[in-house]
């Protein structure tokens, strides 16, 4: 019981870090309404539900945070013949080679693909990852807002989508060490299954975005990375796709592919629920907590 009471105060003063929902950015506000060309540097704490997944302190994908547990990525970026004891999850992270007092680093306890996932058309290509523990709400550090439904996705109105991460800017470049967003168009699927766009390959579990001409786009290394779209009607960003595949990285009317959340709302819900239940989640110990909330408080006032 006290543990539990514990882990709640934890929690409570993750709100009080710096948290009061979801899909907030507190260190930049709302999208500006200036269209950003070919894509930049991001600010800092611009994105704080981005977070670096890497491997043996190396960057392999992107993901973005759906709560204190869970990280939303691709399931193509998880290959289980590799193992998951070497997967780290980077939070509140700016640069992949200088790790600022914003950064948290948690161990991956758990991870699961979706039972249906195809590498070959990248249907279903989503996955989700269990932290061993929690981490802490901070101006740097944040959970997106996830779509119950396609419904809600309909009524939100999304007026402006981002991109972001570390991937490389050229088609099999080299990853760039700091974190870089770019505004893209999101392009409905009749026009991305045109013969000389996508012919055919997207399906309604897929989301097409980026620019007919080209030159906007996500590459290696952005794999499993937010789709960030914003609504004025709540005023909060959504992840409105996961980072899956495309063709080349740039190419006009090749826009990047993306897999649709809200197709994946109930698994996302069901698969974490199942976890809670089967006593899979990760609860820090007594010590572990105290230290941890109490680090993190006095960290971020520095």
């Amino acid at each position: 019981m006290l543990q539990l009471t514990l882990y709640t105060i934890f929690l409570a003063s993750s709100v009080f870090a710096g948290s009061s929902g979801c899909g907030e950015r507190p260190k930049v506000g709302p999208p500006s309404g200036s269209r950003v060309v070919g894509g930049h540097f991001a600010l800092k704490g611009a994105w704080p539900w981005q977070v670096s997944i890497q491997r043996m302190s190396s960057h392999i994908c992107g993901g973005s945070i759906l709560s204190h547990l869970w990280i939303l990525s691709a399931a193509h970026c998880l290959n289980k013949s590799r193992g998951y004891s070497t997967l780290q999850v980077v939070a509140g992270l700016h640069s992949l080679s200088r790790h600022g007092r914003t950064v948290q680093i948690r161990s991956v306890e758990r991870v699961i693909k979706h039972e249906d996932y195809d590498k070959t058309s990248f249907e279903n290509d989503i996955a989700l990852l269990q932290l061993h523990y929690p981490l802490f709400f901070t101006t740097h550090v944040q959970p997106v807002c996830i779509l119950n439904n396609e419904m809600e996705e309909r009524g939100l109105s999304f007026s402006s989508c981002f991109i972001s991460g570390w991937g490389s800017t050229v088609f099999q470049g080299k990853l760039v060490d700091t974190l870089r967003e770019a505004e893209v168009e999101l392009i409905d699927t009749e026009t991305c299954n045109q013969r000389d766009w996508h012919g055919g390959h997207v399906s309604d579990n897929m989301v097409c975005a980026g620019r007919e001409s080209g030159g906007i786009d996500t590459c290696q290394g952005d794999s499993g990375g937010p789709l960030s779209c914003y609504s004025e009607v709540t005023g909060r960003f959504y992840i409105y796709g996961v980072t899956s595949h495309g063709e080349d990285c740039g190419l006009p009317k090749k826009p990047g592919l993306y897999t649709r959340t809200s197709r994946y709302s109930a698994w996302l819900r069901r698969t974490q629920e199942r976890s809670a239940s089967s006593g899979t989640g990760t609860k820090p110990t007594i010590l572990h907590a105290i230290i941890l909330s109490l680090l993190c408080q006095v960290w971020t006032l520095i």
